[in-house]
């Protein structure tokens, strides 16, 4: 435990790209996915394509409970999609992010930025929800911390918007922010360029991460306001995903408001 009065506390996060519950063999199996989860031994999580009820390949569960409720911790879905029943009757089929949290979720909203949808034919760019930001507070510090899922495409212009986008997002708050996501780009990349100041990368030597089983490219990251220190970072081989996940271990400043 932190010392009462000490300037910071130490918090892990993490950040992980679930594919929907199914590894790398594509095999739904979210009991494998908790145990990977869990196995991270951190206090505040980034999930990115969580399954709410969405369909036949995750046997229509609602996966950010389900997980939540397997680790013990309370959640935060955000939704990218929210899509009418199928067939009619039943819950809403939904596709997002979610953030799960070891400690209280004092605030928590889905923020739109922009995003070329893949359940339209020629999607234009336009906002669409899925940028989550949980407000939580840590031993007496209170920090924002926001999970992203940017668009995987080839071509970066959408990227570089939704970077933008996710700039003006925490502009708006004061204090120690961490952002954590699948970037679908390396930290080099010129679409990221404008993240790097009012953001570190958390590690910056860390492993690849994608995909999972013999990693090529490292674009799941955790991110951090300058204020906000990192003392350590960790990679996991896990093929639970076809993704890695990422975990760091930072210092949070308590004057966090």
């Amino acid at each position: 435990p932190s010392v009462p009065h000490s300037p910071s506390v130490p918090l892990r996060v993490a950040t992980y790209n679930i594919h929907a519950g199914a590894g790398e063999d594509d095999v739904f199996d979210l009991e494998r996915t908790a145990a990977a989860i869990r196995g991270l031994r951190a206090d505040v999580i980034g999930l990115e394509e969580v399954d709410v009820h969405w369909g036949a390949r995750s046997d229509f569960t609602d996966e950010a409970r389900e997980l939540a409720a397997r680790l013990r911790m309370r959640f935060f879905f955000a939704p990218i999609y929210d899509l009418p029943a199928d067939p009619a009757g039943g819950p809403r089929r939904q596709y997002g992010v979610a953030v799960l949290s070891r400690f209280p979720v004092r605030d928590a909203q889905n923020h739109e930025i922009t995003r070329l949808s893949t359940q339209t034919p020629d999607p234009v760019p336009a906002p669409a929800p899925g940028f989550a930001e949980v407000t939580v507070r840590v031993r007496g510090a209170r920090v924002h911390v926001y999970a992203t899922h940017l668009d995987y495409r080839a071509d970066p212009s959408v990227r570089r918007v939704q970077v933008d986008d996710m700039l003006a997002v925490l502009a708006r708050d004061p204090g120690p922010k961490i952002l954590v996501g699948d970037f679908n780009a390396e930290p080099d990349a010129p679409e990221l360029a404008r993240l790097w100041g009012p953001l570190v990368d958390a590690a910056p030597s860390g492993g690849k991460t994608y995909p999972a089983a013999d990693p090529v490219r490292r674009i799941d990251l955790v991110t951090v306001s300058p204020d906000v220190a990192v003392t350590g970072t960790h990679d996991y081989a896990t093929t639970a995903s076809d993704h890695r996940p990422v975990v760091a271990d930072l210092l949070v400043p308590r004057h966090g408001r």
